[in-house]
């Protein structure tokens, strides 16, 4: 059998953790930036906890207005701040509750950004760097950010997308394009196959492309999210996979 760790994000005003958590193995928190507050974090890290499910915090820009899916131009340290406050916040819940923070994960315009501009991706590490030894960063693989995270000594975790398309540079579909989400659930397990049990990802062209990861992400805002988890926690173990927490 192989384990694998399947995250969500969480914490986005959709209020359907209850449900999700049971299902998978980390969760990302939305800590303020575009979404979550005090209250929310407290809520979803209870279940979280409830559910023995790992925790990491989910920073993006600050633009509650656009869910974070917007890049915006801010000055390195109007943006360092931001992102440090926001992990922050969702740490001082997490001691309260003798919690430890798992990871940390890039929302949105943000995590796409610093997967392809160098200089961003030092200026996020740089917010982030007082966790360096403490937790680990989930990244995109063969990404920019991966490249220097790695060099200055982070911890990282490689990320892959279970329920959306890629392109051959492994940029994912822009959510422009109707084909951006994969939202049926046999689709989505097929898909994760491929990657889990090939070591590549099937790509919007057809392209088979090399691609590595130690945590698949199911996105907790999709309208389909619940019925892909209960799919594959069904019939994963037919195909000799367990979401193993």
């Amino acid at each position: 059998m192989i384990n694998i760790d399947i995250n969500c994000d969480i914490g986005e005003g959709v209020d359907n953790e209850a449900e999700l958590l049971p299902l998978i193995t980390s969760c990302n928190i939305a800590c303020g930036g575009h979404a979550g507050d005090a209250d929310t974090m407290m809520k979803v890290t209870l279940l979280a906890k409830e559910h023995k499910v790992l925790i990491g915090a989910h920073p993006s820009y600050p633009d509650r207005a656009n869910f974070g899916r917007t890049s915006i131009k801010m000055a390195k340290d109007e943006l360092k701040k931001s992102i440090l406050v926001q992990i922050e916040d969702l740490n001082t819940v997490l001691k309260t509750l003798g919690i430890s923070l798992n990871h940390i994960k890039p929302h949105g315009a943000l995590y796409n950004d610093v997967a392809k501009d160098r200089e961003l991706a030092l200026v996020f590490l740089d917010s982030i760097s007082k966790y360096k030894k403490e937790v680990f960063l989930f990244v995109p693989y063969d990404s920019t950010i991966a490249e220097e995270a790695l060099r200055l000594g982070f911890r990282i975790k490689y990320e892959a997308f279970a329920d959306r398309n890629y392109n051959e540079d492994l940029s994912l579909v822009s959510r422009k394009d109707h084909k951006a989400l994969i939202q049926d659930p046999k689709k989505v397990m097929d898909h994760l196959l491929h990657m889990v049990t090939k070591g590549t990802v099937l790509t919007l062209s057809g392209k088979a492309v090399k691609i590595q990861a130690d945590t698949y992400c199911i996105h907790g805002d999709s309208p389909s999210t619940l019925q892909i988890l209960m799919y594959l926690s069904k019939h994963l173990p037919e195909n000799q996979i367990l979401i193993k927490k």
